[in-house]
């Protein structure tokens, strides 16, 4: 009966073989284990430059490219609000006035709508902070 203690030793240490330490998950409210956040991943215009591909249907960015059902958006970072040659804009989009700064542009792609009620882009907009972030890094890429 003295091989039973050391069976069950043996199948102990066995049992812990090849796991690494890993930090303890800390439990949410309700007991459960809590999920751990993704790591954040740096936005970068060559992301942007994938969602800027939702923004295709309606707009250009070729330098001098025509205008879509939406402006050329080549250049549009430091560029006057609704003054893109050739392209005829909302009232509501014209009466903003102000240049197309980081700022802008992030409020405008969240919710044009809300932006500039009136705004004839009829784009729900992009959720995602990151994307917008990304987004805006590559229209600034494209001077």
């Amino acid at each position: 009966m003295r091989l039973a203690p050391v069976a069950l030793a043996g199948a102990l240490l066995l049992a812990g073989c090849g796991k690494a330490d890993q930090p303890a998950r800390p439990a949410a409210d309700d007991g459960a284990v809590a999920e751990e956040p993704a790591p954040a991943v740096e936005p970068t215009a060559a992301m942007g430059e994938q969602v800027f591909k939702r923004c295709v249907a309606c707009h250009t960015i070729n330098k001098d490219g025509p205008n879509g059902i939406g402006p050329n958006l080549h250049g549009v970072v430091g560029r006057a609000v609704a003054s893109h040659a050739g392209f005829s804009y909302s009232s509501a989009l014209k009466a903003k006035g102000g240049v197309w700064d980081e700022a802008h542009l992030e409020q405008f792609i969240e919710a044009p709508m809300k932006y500039a009620p009136g705004t004839r882009m009829a784009f729900a907009g992009v959720i995602d902070e990151a994307d917008r972030k990304a987004l805006f890094l590559y229209l600034e890429s494209q001077k």
